[in-house]
């Protein structure tokens, strides 16, 4: 299999990919872009991607994108590595039910802490979109709370979807959560925070 580029910036959601590629014993180059620069928005960025943002995956078939889809893709390019229920199509539609829960829920409720010129141009609505980041991370905590059913998310087996929440987890005591009223949550993200794949994905954003 060709070597692959990974496209990433530390803080970001492309975290979720860059623990997968790991645990699946990917083999890629990292590259890191640096946001408060504006690398995202180069042009040498913006050929590899128009989005102009990360998570980007350079494989041998073209570039992907989008966080739910590069963790399909990496589940079913390496299914040797066991990180989705490939052979159970409803279990695997629950586990991309959560990670698109994850993208489109609690990701878009996390980016209105600082991206609401997304949605408005209005400074006073920009304000109101941050004050109203607690609850709504808080009301995703506790959906996600209820969602743990075992040592991992989906139950006995590790998948895609940890390192993803795991991400999306490590955002919630920034975004205003008291992670005291969910332990079941707290508990689960330190687990997923020891897996050796995790500490290195870790090592390599900083």
């Amino acid at each position: 299999m060709a070597r692959w580029t990974f496209y990433s910036a530390p803080g970001t959601c492309a975290l979720a990919t860059h623990i997968a590629l790991h645990e699946a014993g990917a083999d890629f180059d990292l590259v890191k872009l640096d946001f408060a620069a504006g690398q995202q928005q180069s042009p040498e960025y913006l050929r590899v991607t128009p989005k102009g943002r990360v998570p980007a995956l350079a494989t041998e078939h073209g570039v992907l994108t989008e966080t739910p889809a590069l963790l399909a893709f990496v589940a079913q390019r390496f299914p040797q590595a066991r990180l989705a229920p490939l052979d159970d199509p409803y279990a695997f539609a629950r586990l991309q039910e959560l990670t698109s829960y994850l993208a489109a829920t609690a990701h878009v409720a996390h980016a209105h802490k600082r991206r609401g010129a997304r949605w408005a141009d209005d400074p006073a609505a920009h304000e109101a979109m941050r004050a109203k980041v607690p609850q709504t991370m808080t009301a995703c905590a506790a959906y996600l709370e209820d969602q743990i059913v075992g040592p991992w998310v989906a139950g006995e087996d590790y998948s895609v979807a940890d390192g993803y929440l795991f991400t999306i987890g490590s955002w919630l005591e920034g975004d205003g959560v008291d992670l005291t009223q969910f332990p079941k949550l707290t508990a689960y993200l330190a687990r997923v925070a020891a897996r050796p794949a995790v500490q290195r994905a870790l090592a390599d954003a900083r």
